[in-house]
């Protein structure tokens, strides 16, 4: 070897050198090429992309707007159809109101008619009562006990038959003439009674729930 030849020196690097080597990528396996580099990740952006947890990452879209003339025009629309709603609703109430009072009176009226029908029938009946009353008012000395007897049960029972109808007898001896209940025949003077009070009942008056079915026939004291 020539004296002029020099070994080559060993370079020392700084510590700065050595980590930018140590980042450097390594060279290709085909003649050392440079590999291509990566450009950087922006962290910022990439977590700003991803959705939100508990979100369906469904990207929602902008407000539409409307003019000012176009939502007044809406806001009178849904008024009216408020007001012919509430309108609607008054009349469905008023109509419902008037069915109750119809069934009501229906109901009253025919409660009345079965009424009026079943009083024209028993009142029929009282003549046989005022009957069997005067034959056992008026019943001879003589008369056969078992006839008697059979005359009491018929009575008896034809009372009971009218008071399960409703038919009840009006109260009228010793009373004060009411001219809804008692029809006076006579007055007559009477030491024994107030005045306007029953002397005698002549003729029994009978009642079906509030209705007079007949009057009772009296005499009353002046």
């Amino acid at each position: 070897m020539k004296k002029d030849e020099r070994e080559p020196k060993a370079v020392s690097l700084t510590s700065e050198e050595e980590q930018q080597a140590a980042a450097a990528p390594p060279a290709s396996a085909e003649g050392g090429a440079e590999a291509t580099s990566v450009p950087p990740i922006d962290e910022a952006a990439a977590l700003a992309a991803e959705p939100e947890e508990g979100t369906t990452g469904v990207i929602s879209e902008p407000m539409t707007t409307i003019p000012l003339s176009e939502y007044e025009a809406l806001k009178q629309e849904l008024e009216r159809a408020q007001q012919s709603e509430k309108a609607y609703f008054e009349g469905w109430q008023r109509e419902r109101a008037d069915f109750i009072n119809y069934k009501k009176r229906i109901e009253r009226e025919q409660s009345q008619l079965a009424e009026t029908i079943a009083a024209a029938i028993l009142k029929k009946y009282l003549v046989i009562v005022d009957d069997l009353e005067r034959a056992l008012k008026n019943r001879p000395a003589n008369v056969d006990a078992q006839w008697l007897e059979g005359i009491e049960l018929i009575y008896k029972k034809l009372m009971g038959i009218l008071e399960a109808e409703g038919v009840k007898r009006i109260p009228a001896e010793g009373a004060m003439f009411d001219p809804n209940l008692h029809e006076a025949i006579s007055h007559e003077e009477s030491p024994d009674h107030e005045s306007g009070q029953i002397i005698e009942v002549v003729q029994q008056g009978y009642t079906i729930g509030d209705r007079v079915l007949r009057p009772a026939l009296v005499r009353v004291a002046r």
